[in-house]
């Protein structure tokens, strides 16, 4: 059973990523506490609200440490939501610049759409092998809470290394929906509210990254 620490840093839905990790068997522990978090066998990082007001907390917990010792120790790490667009360089909300964990080049900014927040199911754009969708057709919906996104990939292309794997959605225009990038993922969605879909990109983040 994988040893998973959801980080509690003021910010996240962590009760239901708590609950949704447990049904697909991993042992949880939601903490903030610094070494529990590096030494787990997961992390999962959550985030709900404003860019910088995240950044903020992480910070208060040594966050971007903990993240940047994983990743440096090739340690599985998951962001869901703000959780995500936490590990783009930065973020910009409604005139307000706010430095992210840079661990991707690129910038968090509104959505162009209609209507906001994008609230509500939606489908997806997987890459061929990707793992975190494996076994999940392309009608599959997700539940996105949200009106800030990563609009652009900007990471460069390098033959020394295996580029990650982008997923794409759409709402009013394309937006970065999920990144796979070895030891790092994160989805712009909520697993944890996506029911059996979510469920099974879950189960398949703890069984082929976690290990």
């Amino acid at each position: 059973m994988s040893r998973i620490v959801v980080l509690d840093y003021g910010s996240g839905n962590l009760r239901s990523a708590e609950r949704a990790l447990r049904r697909v068997g991993a042992d949880v522990t939601v903490t903030s506490d610094f070494d529990a978090a590096c030494e787990a066998d997961g992390l999962v990082v959550p985030g709900v609200g404003a860019f910088a007001h995240c950044m903020e907390g992480l910070h208060a917990v040594r966050g971007p440490q903990i993240i940047g010792r994983r990743l440096a120790g090739g340690r599985p790490v998951l962001g869901i939501c703000v959780g995500m667009q936490v590990m783009f360089d930065r973020g910009v909300e409604f005139g307000v610049e706010a430095d992210g964990c840079g661990q991707w080049p690129g910038t968090v900014e509104r959505l162009k759409a209609d209507v906001l927040p994008h609230m509500g199911w939606n489908t997806v754009r997987a890459p061929a092998g990707s793992t975190l969708f494996n076994g999940l057709d392309a009608g599959t919906r997700f539940y996105f809470v949200h009106s800030f996104a990563a609009r652009r990939w900007e990471l460069e292309e390098s033959h020394a290394i295996r580029p990650p794997l982008v997923t794409w959605a759409h709402h009013g225009e394309d937006f970065v929906a999920a990144v796979e990038n070895g030891p790092l993922a994160a989805t712009q969605f909520h697993p944890e509210k996506s029911g059996d879909a979510g469920a099974q990109v879950l189960a398949n983040w703890l069984r082929d990254v976690v290990g």
